[in-house]
Parts: C-alpha cells; structure tokens; sequence
C-alpha cells in the first residue's frame, strides 16, 4: 500500500489505573516532557480499577500545555453521542485545541450489560456508531444554523441545538479490524486506529484497501484518512523478533509501516516511563529522519475532503490559488469557515477566504482576484463592518486581520503606526499607558482598516476631529500589486482620496497617526423618558451643539410600540478628568427629559472603548438594511419627522451620533470626507429594504450629505450623497488612473454612472 504522506506524530497509550489516581496523570506529563505529541486511555466504565476516561483527559488537559489528549478508544455503547459531541467541544475549547475523539463500537458485552448499557451484535454495534457518528459531526456542524435531527435505530435527536464551535477541527478516529467497521471508516472515519498485538500478517494491508475502497466509493479520497497503530514491545540488546530489540531495530520495522502501509501515528502502549523515555529519545527521532531520507520533502499537510471540495464556489479556479497563500485559504468546507463566514451583524457565504499575513501576501491575494474580474471581492479587516461589504455570495475576501500590530513610532509627536487589522479596543490599550487616545468610533471590536479609511466619527470627535484627521501616512497595495506610501507631500492625491473613500483605490496595509493626549474621560450613560420624541431629540441636539467641544454625544432609540414609553439612551463622554468639570458638562443633557436611569463614571478612554466580547469571530446573520444620513441641525422639523418614522416600526435601531467642532475645523476640500459642516449622523437599521426605504424617504430631504460605514444601499442617489460634485469628479479620476478595471467595486464604487 502506498505512503499517505501524513506528517509523522507519537503518542502514549497509558492504563487508566486509579491506585494510585495520579499515576497515569504522572505519565501523561511525562509524555509531554519527552516530547510526545499526544497521550491516550482506555476507556474502560465498567472496570472498578480504572479512572473514568473522560474525567481523566479534562484533568490531563488542565495539567499540560502542548500534548493532545484522547480516549483509546472511548465506549460509544454506553455514552450518549450528543453529550459526547459536547464533552468534545468543551474538552477542545478548555485545552486550547488539543483533545482528539477516538470512539470504538464496544465489546465487553456482559460488563457493559451489568452496567446498564443494551447488549447489540457486532453488526448492530457498527450501525450504532454510524448513527452516533452522524450525531457527533451535526452538533459539530455550526455552519448548519437548523436544528439537528437524526432518527436512528439505536441513537436519536431531535431539535438539538449545534455548536459552539470548537477550538480546532477534531478527528474522529474509530478503532476497527472487521470489515464492516473498516468500511465504516473509509465512509465516515478521519482515522484507523487499531492494535498492532491483535493483527495478523496481512491484516494492516488488507484493512488499508478495504478502507480505501470504501473511501472512493463514498466519493473520498483515500488520503484523508489517518492511520494511526497503537504498538508495544521491549527494548533489548538482540534481536528477539518484532519491536524486541534495541533501538535500531525498532526503527528498522516501523519504517516500512510508514512506507509501505501508510502509518503515521505510532501509539506507544507501555507505562514503563524507561521505556517510554527511550522510545522518545532514540527511536521516534531516528525514525523521522528515516521517513524524511525515504519521502524526501513530500508530505500531506491538509487533504480536502470530498464534502469540502463539494462546497466550492463555481467561477473560482482553486487550483490556482499560488503556493504562497496556502496558509491563508479558508474554503467553506474547511472548519475555520464559519468564523469568517459572515460578519457582525450580516451573513456572508463567501467562496474564498485569503487571510494574509505580509504586504507580500496581499499583493498575491490580488492577483489571484484580478484573475477572477467576474467574482466578487470584499476587504476585510476585522469583520464589524455593518455596511456588509467585508462579506460577500461565492466570492473572494481578503482578510488582512493578522495585520495587527500597534507601534510607537515617536514619543515626541505621539506618532504611531498601526495595521489595519487591529481592533480599535487593542489600540486604546497600547495607546493607554502613554496617555495617549485616538478618537475611533464607539466600539472596541471596530477594524482600524474599515474606519480609518471612512471618516471615523468616535467618542472624541468634537474635541478631536475625526479618525482620518489624525492620518500622516498610509501605505497602500493598489489595484495593479504596487505598494505605495501616501502622505501630504508624496502620492498627495492618494493620501487624499485614503482618508474618505480608501476602499475604492487600494488595500490599506499600514497607517500613522499622530495620536491625542487624553487621560481619563467621563463617561456617562443616561435614559431618558422620550414619550415626546421630536422634542426630545430637538433639545438634546440643541444641547449638544452649544455644549463645549469636551463633550460628544449618542444617541440610541427603537421603533416605538403603541401603549409603551418611549425611551431613548444617550451616551456622552467628556474629555476631561476633573469631576465637577464634567458634572457640569452633563448637567444640561440630564435636564432635557425625565430621566430613567443614569450611570457616570470617570474612567480611561482604553475602558470606554473595550465594549467588545473578544472572540474574535462575528457571526451575524440575514441582510439587514442600513440607511445613513448627515445633518447639521436637528430641526423641529426633521425631529417631527423622525417620530413619524419611529412609529412605523420600519426601523428597529436608530442612533444619532454628535459631529461638528473640531470636525468642522478641517477644509471640505482637504479630505475626500467632505461633509464637514454636518453636526450629527444618523442611521437606521430595518430588516427590510423596501420598508426602511420607504419610511427613510421622509427625511432625506434634510439631509446633506451620508456616512458610507452606515449605508448598505449602492446607486446613484447614495453615492451622489455620499460625496459633492466635485469631491466625486476627483476621486474618478484618481480611480481611473489607479483601478482602471474597477477592481475595488464592491465597496461603494464611484464608477457608477451619472
């Protein structure tokens, strides 16, 4: 049989015995310690002398940092697949990755019977597992957001919920030597894992065909599988047959396992830690370097199943994504695909996923996508993006989140560099220590590369101005693969076009910042009794232009209910670490309403901005609709209108957010966001195009300019509002010279036509 060309791994097989209980613990660490790449049990519930199994690997797990952990192999008779499939998931969360599931059909029929479990046949024990397997990958599933139901002979669900998702992709390996459940392991296995001291000759050659066979003939390539063999033996000085001998000689009969039978995890059964020792330190590195002097470089790092090339989008030629970025690939079928699927508050199916790393890899990444003019492209930084354009249907997303570092460049001008893929909540804690803050939206899990490139209209912009205020360079991969720096004296133009509408003329890959002094804030958050809506919101926004530039101010309402109050949450924070100063600031917005409730703390700006859950991964769902406007007052009649709205219930969430002062210091002409004289933004979200459309009709009229972050609609009219006449003219003609293939359309295009 052929060499699979697995990379090589080691294990232990370890007795469970509890007298004394930390005795298989002991030798689970000094696995890790000689340098095993993973530690196993039996699972034995019905021997009085044995540890619990599942019990065992927790407390294993907590007691390592590198090694995998599994059972050897774990009972399925007399466990409930649908629990297993969670313990699973919790084990591999809790120990970062490292728990492996090995499940075996049962066979010790009288003590499993005596301890509750039914007595089946061996034929009734491989459909068992089947069905229980089926069981464990749904709950696995988390791309499927359906319930699971699965009506076995022998196991069933029936509504249960999926998820959570786990830390790493984890095998399921099933011990088996007869030729059902070899079957069973080319249909539904990720590896073969039986015992060398149970077979005969010719039995590792026949089950490897048997179960390559069943492999293809279930649409599988063979190469997906894992053979893993649980082996023992002695050390001795002669060679007394096999595995008993010294050193070399146990080198010498594995490597034809590895070559010729396609082994690659070798299973140690031993709790001798001498021999354990010299299995580590004399046999599994010479038997490396005897199947790497065989193989030479050839080695099988990631086989794609058959479902997951099943679940390829069509127009995207796979097999011509370039060496370089096959790290960064994430297909739909592979297991990190539901944490970039989508992202924070909209569902994504994308085709492609390229997470790059250099300036090197996006210029790959773009030149795979100039290959696909018929695909779709998103940029993504990290996923917040409600406008929706960092996902995509079957296309391509390049994903330069691990562009993340936060450095300090200047302590004399506080200038400092940033990638575009760290989160804005990480940079307020970098930037915290120096005393420094750089205005940036209002939530910490906000990419720096979507914001900074938009406008940035945070918790500090009236003292501050907006995030691109504060840009003195950025560097760019354009259209064509060139990298560029653009600044005020070099690539003025680009550096122009960067701050506003960067996403139509490159991928930002670094930005510098002059930053703020900003020590603690106030922060205050107060509900307010809004049953007069436009009245309400006129005064609040009266207030907040005449407050000082200290103060900048949200506001949050929803749709409003017949027969229910009305409330609206504002948020303020004040640029100032004196108490009085900032009571006094807040005393005219907590007069302008009844108040509900109120909170107001002194605090950094690093703690206001890390409002984020840290996970990482965004899975919104559905299409929901943004519109977005600009303002420079709250009129009585705008305010009347917006009640109006409220009440139709077309708008779920509406939020104003306060702009001016120094927003306004800067020259319309200086920046391609050019809106500068506009006091507030405002934004809706509705479930419904057509409904929030509808009801967002009657106040557009007010407006007089939008906010591309807060607006998923794409046509004339929008782009129209987005940029002035003559703000739009520049950055066409900047857009023709630099993405004359209007390689970047999928972001708020200029290209349309008038």
């Amino acid at each position: 049989m052929p060499d699979y060309l697995h990379p090589l791994q080691f294990g232990t097989f370890i007795t469970p015995v509890n007298s004394p209980p930390d005795a298989p613990v002991q030798r689970a660490l000094l696995s890790e310690q000689l340098g095993y790449d993973l530690v196993t049990f039996q699972d034995h519930p019905y021997q009085p002398s044995f540890l619990d199994t599942w019990t065992l690997m927790a407390w294993v797990a907590a007691k390592t940092e590198r090694i995998h952990v599994s059972a050897n192999v774990l009972n399925v008779p007399m466990r409930q697949p649908a629990v297993m499939a969670r313990a699973a998931i919790s084990l591999d969360l809790l120990s970062g990755g490292r728990f492996d599931l090995a499940l075996g059909a049962g066979g010790f029929w009288d003590a499993m019977v005596g301890m509750g479990a039914d007595r089946l046949t061996p034929g009734q024990g491989v459909d068992a597992l089947s069905e229980a397997i089926t069981i464990i990958r749904g709950i696995w599933d988390v791309s499927d957001r359906s319930p699971l139901r699965v009506d076995g002979d022998y196991h069933r669900v029936d509504g249960a919920k999926r998820g959570p998702a786990a830390a790493h992709d984890i095998p399921i390996w099933i011990g088996a030597l007869k030729p059902r459940m070899l079957r069973l392991v080319g249909t539904q296995g990720d590896g073969w894992l039986p015992s060398l001291a149970y077979m005969k000759p010719g039995d590792l050659e026949a089950g490897n065909a048997a179960i390559d066979e069943a492999a293809i003939a279930a649409g599988r390539d063979p190469r997906e599988i894992r053979r893993l063999l649980n082996i023992g033996g002695q050390f001795a000085r002669t060679n007394g047959g096999m595995l008993n001998g010294p050193s070399e000689q146990w080198v010498e009969q594995l490597l034809p396992l590895v070559i010729d039978n396609g082994e690659s995890t070798f299973i140690l059964a031993s709790d001798d830690p001498a021999t354990m020792q010299q299995f580590a330190e004399e046999v599994a590195p010479a038997l490396r370097e005897a199947v790497t002097r065989e193989r030479g470089t050839a080695v099988n790092g990631n086989i794609r199943s058959a479902i997951a090339l099943s679940r390829r989008a069509a127009g995207i030629d796979y097999d011509s994504i370039p060496a370089s970025l096959a790290h960064a690939v994430v297909e739909p079928g592979d297991f990190g695909y539901s944490k970039v699927r989508s992202t924070y508050m909209r569902g994504g199916s994308p085709g492609l996923v390229l997470q790059v790393d250099s300036v090197e890899l996006v210029q790959d990444a773009l030149a795979f996508a100039r290959a696909h003019p018929e695909v779709a492209l998103g940029i993504r930084s990290a996923g917040h993006g409600i406008s929706g354009r960092s996902t995509n249907a079957d296309g391509i997303v390049i994903d330069v989140s691990k562009l993340n570092s936060v450095e300090v460049l200047d302590e004399a001008t506080r200038l400092v560099r940033i990638g575009p893929g760290a989160l804005w909540s990480e940079v307020a804690a970098k930037l915290a220590p120096h005393g420094w803050a750089l205005s940036s939206g209002d939530y910490g899990g906000v990419g720096v590369g979507g914001l900074a490139t938009a406008g940035g209209i945070g918790w500090l912009s009236r003292k501050h101005g907006l995030t691109i205020d504060h840009l003195r360079a950025v560097e760019l991969v354009l259209a064509d693969g060139e990298f560029v720096r653009a600044t005020a004296t070099e690539n003025a133009d680009l550096f122009w076009a960067a701050r506003g509408a960067g996403a139509n003329i490159g991928i930002a890959t670094a930005f510098e910042f002059e930053v703020d002094e900003v020590g603690d804030v106030g922060w205050a958050q107060l509900v307010f009794d809004a049953s007069d809506t436009a009245g309400f919101l006129e005064r609040w926004g009266e207030t907040v232009e005449a407050a000082p530039r200290d103060l900048t101010s949200n506001l949050l309402m929803g749709a409003t209910q017949p027969g229910q109050q009305a409330i609206a949450q504002v948020f303020a924070v004040v640029d100032s670490s004196d108490p009085d100063e900032i009571i006094e600031q807040l005393q005219p917005l907590a007069q302008i309403a009844p108040l509900v409730d109120q909170s107001v703390e002194l605090k950094p700006y690093a703690a206001v901005i890390a409002n984020n859950s840290g996970s990482g991964a965004q899975n919104g769902q559905g299409e929901p609709s943004f519109r977005s406007g600009l303002i420079d007052h709250l009129t009585p009649e705008f305010t009347a209108a917006v009640e109006r709205m409220l009440a139709t219930g077309a708008v779920y969430f509406f939020q104003i957010r306060s702009v001016g002062g120094a927003v306004a210091d800067v020259d319309p002409d200086d920046t391609a966001y050019a809106h500068r004289s506009a006091n507030f933004s405002v934004a809706g979200v509705g479930s419904s195009a057509d409904r929030i459309d509808a009801a967002w009709d009657e106040l557009r009229p007010f407006f007089n300019g939008l906010y591309l972050s807060f607006e998923t609609g794409v046509g004339k009219r929008e782009l129209e509002a987005a940029f002035p006449p003559a703000t739009l003219a520049r950055l066409r003609e900047i857009k023709a010279r630099v993405d004359p293939s209007n390689l970047f359309r999928d972001n708020f295009p200029v290209t349309i036509a008038d």
